[in-house]
């Protein structure tokens, strides 16, 4: 674990899209959590489920080299991945960008910011395919 303010020192050098190159170091609960991946930087990576496809067994292993992009970076200490090999991407990617994060392409070379926590309202919308957030009782 860095220091908060070797994080922020880390943070600033990072932009959306980088691509490093990793290897998978833990799959701990396939098909449930992710895989975290080491991308030679003194925080670790981490390519969250959902973009991952949605049979474990497609996942890269632990071992895999591959190349990953930088996807998001928050106050966690921990880069968020996602692969860039289409292999490894969940098979509806592109629809889940449009759904999820519709500024991803006009992201890509900007430094990786951090918005601070996502309402949770803002989150359901973002996850849900099928219209605007439902109300609660």
């Amino acid at each position: 674990m860095v220091t908060d303010a070797e994080w922020a020192r880390i943070r600033r050098g990072l932009r959306f899209g980088q691509a490093f190159k990793g290897t998978v170091v833990k799959v701990p609960r396939p098909g449930a959590i992710g895989i975290f991946v080491d991308i030679g930087l003194s925080v670790g990576g981490f390519v969250d489920v959902l973009l991952l496809p949605d049979e474990s067994e497609d996942w890269p292993a632990e071992g895999t080299v591959a190349d990953f992009e930088i996807w998001w970076a928050d106050s966690r200490q921990q880069i968020r991945l996602k692969p860039s090999d289409s292999r490894y991407l969940r098979n509806d990617f592109t629809d889940f960008v449009e759904r999820v994060r519709p500024s991803w392409s006009s992201d890509v070379g900007q430094p990786v910011r951090d918005p601070g926590p996502v309402a949770l309202d803002e989150l359901r919308t973002r996850l849900r395919s099928d219209g605007p957030p439902a109300r609660s009782p």
